[in-house]
């Protein structure tokens, strides 16, 4: 884990930030690609809203871990606030906060909310997936102690190292990246067939809230339950899972009921203008 790159002068140039940029970038310019493949003319907003989400998201994901996860400690070290460098950025808080500004833009512009949704869902996961890279280099959102001789093992400048000491750890952001990946991949196969719309993001959520669920169990930087059950990502997620599910199948329902009102509507139409013309005779 390399957590500066090089200084300018007194000022550190992150591996962290960098990393993050350049997943906001790639994700942006994937989903350009993809609006572009399938829905013409938006593309031309893909790079306003990957600007304008991208900086949405990096405020609610330090938003959420500050309030939800950590408060206890932020209550008591206000001037850590924004020392994002140390760790603490919640994907689940950016993701709301991003997906919450992406449907402001949508509706100020006249754009059709869900079928962007659906399209930069795969360019979403992949952000990321990517982002995780980013954790790894920094040494946060890092695993709880294997309890063997296998595990990362991170730098003495590291929260990881700080919170377990030379312990070996699970790579918890190593395999959420690599899961991150095979959502990508699966969300892409998925958009390939049929589906109705708003189904790829909601399946984007369901998968991605199931794999968060089960990694949380390896995690080692939030260990606190709610309840005395899970923790807050697991809880979290759990609701996001029941959500993202009801909005799959009532997506399916309600795509099966236009199909039908489509395939009706002419002999409605026709059985009225009967009417009419018996009316008149």
């Amino acid at each position: 884990m390399h957590q500066y790159l090089f200084h300018i002068g007194n000022f550190p140039i992150r591996s962290y930030g960098l990393v993050i940029s350049l997943s906001i970038i790639l994700a942006t310019g994937v989903g350009y690609f993809l609006a572009k493949m399938e829905r013409k003319g938006y593309e031309k907003h893909i790079v306003d809203l990957g600007i304008y989400c991208g900086i949405a998201g990096l405020i609610g994901a330090r938003l959420w871990d500050v309030f939800f996860f950590d408060w206890d400690y932020y209550s008591q070290h206000l001037t850590e606030l924004f020392a994002v460098w140390q760790g603490g950025m919640a994907i689940q808080g950016g993701v709301l906060l991003g997906v919450l500004t992406g449907v402001y833009y949508c509706r100020q512009h006249q754009l059709d909310t869900l079928a962007l949704m659906d399209i930069l869902a795969p360019a979403i996961i992949l952000g990321q997936a990517l982002g995780r890279c980013a954790n790894l280099l920094n040494g946060d959102a890092f695993g709880a102690p294997t309890g063997g001789s296998f595990g990362l093992l991170y730098p003495d400048t590291t929260l990881a190292y700080r919170t377990y000491g030379s312990q070996p750890l699970w790579p918890a952001e190593v395999w959420e990246g690599q899961l991150d990946m095979v959502i990508f991949a699966l969300l892409l196969m998925f958009r390939s067939r049929r589906h109705a719309k708003g189904q790829c993001f909601a399946l984007y959520v369901f998968l991605y809230s199931a794999a968060r669920f089960c990694l949380e169990f390896l995690r080692g930087d939030y260990t606190d339950k709610v309840l005395g059950l899970f923790t807050s990502a697991q809880t979290t997620s759990l609701v996001l899972m029941f959500l993202a599910l009801l909005a799959f199948v009532g997506a399916q329902l309600y795509e099966k009921r236009q199909r039908k009102r489509r395939r009706l509507s002419p002999i409605i139409a026709a059985t009225s203008k009967k009417k009419k013309e018996s009316d008149v005779d």
